[in-house]
């Protein structure tokens, strides 16, 4: 760094809170780094390493040094290791290596701390190459022999190398798991008399756990671990204690079916112990073990159920449900451990116990519900409303886990309790007691009794939404539950909700429109105005239709604050706005069909204003486009007179691969409109064509895409009919493509998922082609691609690899096929005896939904016509 400013200068400048002066000084950091790179990593070690210079000077040098070696985007950290291992001289790279090893000595705290990140990220690059192989035992002997610098320092180091998220240098630490456990454990006993030193061996410790896998199937290493462990969660420092029952919550996470001799000797004691402590953060970490403990045992009971064998079962030794009556009496008393100014996300010990508790339920089931209960009863009447707002808590925390059935007398006779806890005078309790109630609502809901309970319901949630916006979202959850448990059957004249529904509506309208609303509870109000209008029954239809004049007219009112807008806030909460009602319009015109269409006119005019005045990058053309597809599909053909307006938009969203969520929204409009229209969408189908081929070959879009783009092609011909023969040999050379691909044995579930829809799109897609065709006496221009067509029906036939989903289209298409060619043409192919076995398989499969099951009766019937035919004309002639 010649000719620049002094080094000092520099590295004291990119620590400044002056902007201007640090942006400069990083400046010249990279611009140094970028005119001589070997020079500028050597200067910055020596600074490193220069005990003469002050410590924050060589804490700077550490981290510009770390950076020149790291960075958080992938493709930024691989050019920078590449420039380490191919442009950087070894007697460079020797010399940075031995003063960065020569600095985890230095008693200057700074120094130790920046060069354990510089060692870290030189240890990233070289480890998995199998370079600096003495580091691991240069860090061990650090440990047992250097002071109680070079030890912390030392063991710092290895806390961040083990740390470390890159799977090439995970895996090769696995060679390595003697030394690094060498080396923590000896920090973390408890006759090491400095805390610092064992507050860094057992930090390493944690961080080391998944690579010692080996050592811990060795009984007498795993003791001496998990002696040091137990022990280090009674150190005096609690800092020692939180990282000690770190550890207990990783290990039983990962080497569970190791812990049943330690859970009976000393974790279930400690743990308890740990719950109790007066350092919240010791206290929440042993919480969490209980977690860690029911989370395992929840997913070893889910991977045994599924299992074929004994054999694979995975061990499981209930350490939950033994430790019910101890452990959850603990979280039950810790619920009561309120911070009255504590804010929604603050992750406090009473969060902690009620998350746990939780688990718990879901964990041992029914055993809980003995314990809760009689700690609610004990305590939903206490003067003090931290018991009062932790009994309604406990009561909701159990709500999934215990059988339904065992929970309904208990939910039932709880429920006017609970309901009037709404009105106390602690707006904790009651914040918590809608919570509860949104519980029971979404796990227990056959217990609420229409008759007795609703109305009282109805009204209490109604009260907290309007009263007090902490209280909404609770509110709107167990409002939402209710509406879709309630809804009874389709096209039933009542259901349960028809009494409140108009007073429901009305109470959400007005809070909607309150101009001191908060955005979030203006949002989830319209989120359960949107569920009870989708679970309104025919004699709440009157009120659906004078609610779309209400919604339509909020809509309209948003067109002059777009202009309007200044702040970024300001414009996030219009476009929430915006889309809100959108989704309302949505479920509305879902709910009135046809009934809709003398509205159309106004709904389209507010949704194409909106959308040539929104902005780019916005969420709010994806709800106005999922309106549109409600109404063509209401609408159906008449919604032709809309289309020239409509279809600059529509094809600019499906030319749009920059934002993949709004052109995958158009592709599925494309779908809905042409189904709508049917031959009067056709002067619209050569530019969806060449969009819907364009996005085909697109290297931006996901392959996620394709299937529904092929489904789309199916579509436009089911719409068109014969006019799709303009487009068939392109269409089929893209569907012939995409029969193609298939998974590997050995490839990711993701892919064998991704197969299978591209199969059922390529299905889909020639079901509609082959019905066009038919429709239109055009079946002749089909024969090229019949073989096509029968070859991948083969390939399905021999891969287990496959949806109900597709082996319904499969079904479709050979009926079509067979249905298509009556005079017996392609007999020949239907007689190969796997198309009768493909067949049976789906008729007989009991899985399968009735109408999959009829599709293959109908192909099934058209086989046979198609092979009888031909014998029949053969036998006369």
């Amino acid at each position: 760094m010649e000719g620049s400013p002094d080094i000092n200068t520099v590295l004291t400048n990119s620590l400044s809170p002056d902007a201007t002066l640090r942006n400069a000084a990083e400046q010249q950091l990279i611009q140094a780094a970028e005119t001589n790179f070997s020079q500028y990593l050597l200067t910055l070690v020596q600074e490193l390493a220069n005990e003469n210079a002050q410590g924050h000077i060589r804490a700077a040098a550490g981290i510009a040094l770390k950076n020149a070696f790291s960075a958080r985007e992938f493709s930024r950290q691989a050019a920078l290791q590449a420039k380490w291992l191919n442009q950087t001289e070894q007697e460079i790279k020797t010399r940075v290596k031995q003063l960065s090893l020569q600095t985890l000595s230095s008693s200057n705290a700074q120094a130790g701390a920046a060069t354990a990140q510089v060692v870290a990220s030189i240890a990233a690059i070289e480890l998995p190459r199998n370079q600096w192989a003495d580091l691991m035992h240069a860090l061990v002997r650090n440990v047992s022999e250097g002071d109680q610098h070079q030890k912390q320092a030392s063991l710092t180091t290895i806390g961040f190398i083990c740390e470390s998220q890159d799977q090439e240098l995970r895996n090769s630490l696995v060679s390595h798991s003697n030394a690094i456990l060498t080396a923590v454990v000896q920090g973390a006993r408890k006759e090491e008399t400095n805390n610092e030193v064992r507050l860094a061996a057992i930090t390493a410790l944690g961080d080391s756990l998944e690579f010692v896998g080996n050592n811990f199937k060795h009984e007498g290493e795993r003791n001496y671990i998990m002696q040091v462990i137990c022990e280090a969660t009674q150190a005096e420092d609690s800092r020692i204690q939180q990282g000690a029952f770190g550890c207990l919550n990783r290990i039983m996470a990962l080497y569970y079916e190791n812990m049943r001799f330690y859970m009976e000797k000393a974790l279930f004691g400690l743990t308890i112990l740990g719950m109790k402590s007066a350092d919240e953060d010791v206290a929440k970490l042993a919480v969490e073990f209980w977690s860690t403990v029911c989370e395992e045992e929840i997913a070893i009971e889910d991977d045994n159920a599924q299992v074929e064998s004994s054999e694979q079962m995975r061990p499981f030794y209930n350490f939950s449900r033994v430790a019910t009556n101890e452990v959850v009496p603990v979280l039950l008393g810790l619920l009561t451990k309120q911070d009255e100014d504590a804010s929604d996300d603050e992750y406090n010990i009473s969060r902690a116990a009620y998350q746990c508790l939780q688990l718990y339920a879901q964990a041992v089931g029914g055993h809980i519900i003995a314990p809760v209960i009689q700690f609610v009863e004990a305590n939903l009447r206490s003067e003090d409303w931290r018991h009062r707002d932790a009994a309604v808590s406990a009561f909701g925390a159990i709500m999934d886990g215990p059988e339904e059935k065992v929970l309904e007398p208990i939910v039932k006779s709880g429920m006017q309790p609970l309901i009037s806890m709404m009105d106390d005078p602690s707006v904790h309790v009651k914040d918590s007691t809608a919570y509860a109630l949104g519980r029971i609502t979404e796990a227990c809901s056959e217990a609420i009794d229409p008759a007795q309970h609703l109305d009282p319901l109805i009204s209490s949630l109604f009260n907290g939404l309007m009263s007090n916006p902490k209280m909404a979202a609770s509110c709107c959850w167990a409002l939402m539950n209710l509406a879709e448990r309630f809804a009874g059957d389709a096209g039933a004249a009542q259901n349960p909700l028809t009494p409140h529904f108009n007073q429901s509506v009305t109470n959400l309208l007005t809070v909607t429109a309150r101009m001191d609303c908060e955005a979030a509870v203006r949002t989830a109000a319209y989120e359960v105005l949107n569920v009870f209008v989708q679970s309104s029954a025919n004699d709440s239809l009157a009120a659906v239709a004078s609610l779309s004049d209400v919604i339509i007219k909020r809509l309209e009112e948003t067109l002059p604050m777009q202009s309007q807008v200044v702040s970024v806030e300001d414009k996030i909460t219009l476009e929430d706005m915006q889309t809100s009602l959108c989704t309302v319009l949505q479920a509305i015109i879902q709910r009135l069909d046809k009934e809709i269409t003398p509205q159309g006119d106004r709904i389209m005019q507010v949704l194409l204003q909106i959308l040539s005045t929104v902005g780019g990058k916005s969420s709010v053309p994806e709800g106005a486009f999922a309106t549109i597809s409600s109404l063509a599909n209401a609408m159906e053909d008449e919604f032709v007179k809309y289309m020239d307006a409509f279809s600059p938009f529509l094809y600019n969203a499906l030319g749009n691969q920059e934002e993949p969520g709004l052109c995958s929204m158009a592709i599925g409009l494309v779908s809905d409109i042409t189904r709508s229209m049917g031959e009067r969408s056709q002067p619209y189908c050569d530019n969806f064509m060449n969009y819907l081929l364009n996005n085909l070959r697109s290297t931006t879009l996901a392959n996620q895409f394709k299937p529904a783009i092929l489904q789309c092609f199916g579509d436009i011909a089911g719409a068109i009919g014969g006019h799709f023969e303009t487009y068939l040999s392109v269409v089929a050379q893209v569907l012939q493509q995409a029969a193609t691909v298939s998974a590997t044995p050995e490839g990711s579930y993701e892919m064998f998922d991704y197969v299978i829809s591209l199969r059922e799109g390529i299905m889909d897609a020639w079901g509609g082609i082959i019905g066009a065709m038919k429709t239109s006496g055009k079946t002749q221009v089909l024969m090229p691609y019949v073989a096509s067509i029968f070859q991948l029906l083969n390939t399905i036939a021999g891969d287990l690899n496959r949806s109900e989903a597709l082996m319904r289209a499969a079904m479709g298409v050979i009926g079509d096929l067979a249905d298509a060619y009556p005079n017996g043409e392609i007999a020949e192919a239907f007689r190969q005896d796997w198309i009768t076995t493909l067949i049976k398989e789906t008729r007989t499969n009991r899985d399968f939904q009735p109408r999959t099951i009829e599709t293959a009766r109908w192909a099934r019937e058209q086989v046979k016509r198609q092979i009888g035919g031909t014998q029949n004309v053969m036998q006369q002639t």
